[in-house]
Formats: C-alpha cells, sequence, structure tokens
C-alpha cells in the first residue's frame, strides 16, 4: 500500500515537469491595433447591412472563448438581433447606443465595458461621425441571429 501511495506521489510530482514550467502555454502573447495592417477584416452576417466589418483577434469562431473587432461605420444602425453566448464588449472608437428588450438604451462611448446577456434580442445605432468599433469577447461560438421587431 505504501509502495502504491509513493508511486502516485512520485508520479504527481514529474508531471508538471513533463508538461514546462508552471504548466506553461505555448501560446503566443500578442497586441493589435485597429489600424494595424495584418488584421483581416471580413463582412458581417448578410441580415446586417454592407459597412460592417469583423476582424478576427484571437480564437476560432466556430469554437468557444472567440475575440473579435467589430466595425461599423458612422450614422450606422444594426438590426435587432440576438446571439447564442453573452457578450462582453468595450468601444474602442465612436459612440454607439445600445438597446437590449426591456431595457433603456445605453450609450457607449471609448473606453467604456459593456455586458450583453445571451438569447436577448439588441440593436445598436452608431452616431454620426467616427466609425464604431466595439471589442467583442464571446463566450460560446459567434453567432448573431436576425430576430423580427416585437409588434404593438
Amino acid at each position: 500500500m505504501f509502495s502504491r501511495i509513493a508511486s502516485l506521489v512520485a508520479l504527481t510530482l514529474l508531471l508538471p515537469s513533463s508538461m514546462g514550467a508552471q504548466g506553461e502555454s505555448k501560446e503566443r502573447a500578442f497586441a493589435h491595433s485597429i489600424k494595424d495592417a495584418q488584421l483581416k477584416w471580413g463582412p458581417c452576417p448578410a441580415f446586417i447591412p454592407e459597412g460592417c466589418e469583423i476582424a478576427v483577434l484571437h480564437g476560432d469562431p466556430a469554437r468557444p472563448n472567440a475575440d473579435v473587432f467589430f466595425k461599423v461605420p458612422g450614422n450606422f444602425s444594426i438590426p435587432r438581433h440576438w446571439h447564442t453566448s453573452a457578450e462582453r464588449m468595450v468601444l474602442v472608437s465612436g459612440e454607439l447606443q445600445v438597446t437590449y428588450d426591456g431595457q433603456p438604451p445605453v450609450t457607449l462611448r471609448p473606453g467604456m465595458y459593456a455586458y450583453g446577456p445571451p438569447r436577448v434580442p439588441h440593436t445598436a445605432t452608431c452616431a454620426k461621425g467616427d466609425p464604431c468599433v466595439l471589442f467583442i469577447a464571446f463566450e460560446s461560438p459567434i453567432d448573431a441571429v436576425p430576430a423580427e421587431m416585437p409588434s404593438k
């Protein structure tokens, strides 16, 4: 019994050293600006008017935990939609008014953080002037589902 416990303790002590110091990641650290030439901007879902662009910053949009820049020009409205995932957002540029169903509108200004719960329909409008660029961290794979306007 003692030798079995000793073997398990020895194995446990050896595992971290085979994984690298302190279990360090093989990923490299990086930083991006919205103006970085290496960003690959692509189109938004088809229901959002032309002019909307997305750049994947980290991760795979088809898997959990992807980060993106979402960009629209000034004086642009984003149609009512919802996401399977919660959204954690920081406005990088512009001024963006966001309205989630059942809540008053909130105007985001650069540097402001916002949380969007999963499956709650919302709309947004970028004010005239500068483009709105939003950093968004998604918990689940990225999607955007168009939502009809509620009937009154």
